[in-house]
């Protein structure tokens, strides 16, 4: 079977991961391939990523998905991100992982969120529909970066979400990208700066600052970048 795990930044010796996991679609059994239009879009996260983490020892690497759909209590994804999770023991060994997952990926990466590697979550316009579970978010941090132009996952369900795992997750936040759509075309060096900001937070939260404002965790209103 082929490998679930493609490291792109590969230290000798890695004290943590970064896992990148793209979209997809609700149901297709079509394979999943690296030049279709959702793995791409993740490319410029991955080099915002691996910059901002460049004098330290940490593994980036994407989640290569069998299949482009979810489909339906199947969760192909989460399946490949489990398996992910299972085959970065061998070059990283047990590290602290952040998954970092757009739309479709943003859901598999909640979903894998209980592995006892994962530290935290970042979502980008994530797909979190309606009662999606949030028990396995225990200890973990999650956050969501999610555009108010967004027609293709719903704003409104993602700070549902959110707000569902304050009662479970160490620390769970959202921050509304003004503007921002679904493929993160608007306002791109925001996304990125952002994204690879909170990975480098998560990673390292007591050195690190968050870039996200600290109304981002309140209970009212979300801010919006």
């Amino acid at each position: 079977m082929t490998a679930a795990l493609v490291p792109l930044r590969r230290p000798a010796r890695p004290r943590a991961a970064v896992l990148v996991l793209h979209g997809g679609r609700a149901s297709s059994e079509d394979p999943a391939r690296p030049w279709q239009l959702a793995a791409l879009r993740m490319e410029p996260f991955v080099r915002a990523v691996s910059a901002a983490l460049a004098d330290r020892d940490v593994l980036v690497a994407r989640v290569r998905y069998r299949l482009r759909g979810w489909n339906g209590e199947r969760a192909d994804p989460v399946r490949d991100v489990r398996r992910a999770l299972s085959e970065l023991s061998g070059p990283a060994g047990p590290v602290p992982v952040v998954l970092l997952g757009h739309s479709m990926g943003g859901r598999a990466a909640l979903r894998a969120a209980g592995h006892p590697s994962v530290r935290g979550v970042v979502g980008l316009a994530p797909w979190w529909p309606a009662g999606e579970p949030v028990a396995q978010l225990a200890g973990r941090y999650v956050v969501a970066l999610h555009g108010d132009r967004d027609r293709v996952t719903s704003l409104t369900e993602t700070a549902d979400c959110v707000r569902r795992a304050r009662g479970t997750a160490a620390r769970a936040g959202l921050a509304v990208v003004g503007g921002g759509d679904h493929a993160m075309l608007s306002r791109p060096r925001l996304w990125h700066r952002t994204a690879s900001a909170m990975v480098t937070h998560l990673l390292d939260p007591d050195n690190t600052p968050d870039p996200l404002p600290e109304q981002s965790y309140g209970t009212g209103g979300f801010p919006v970048l």
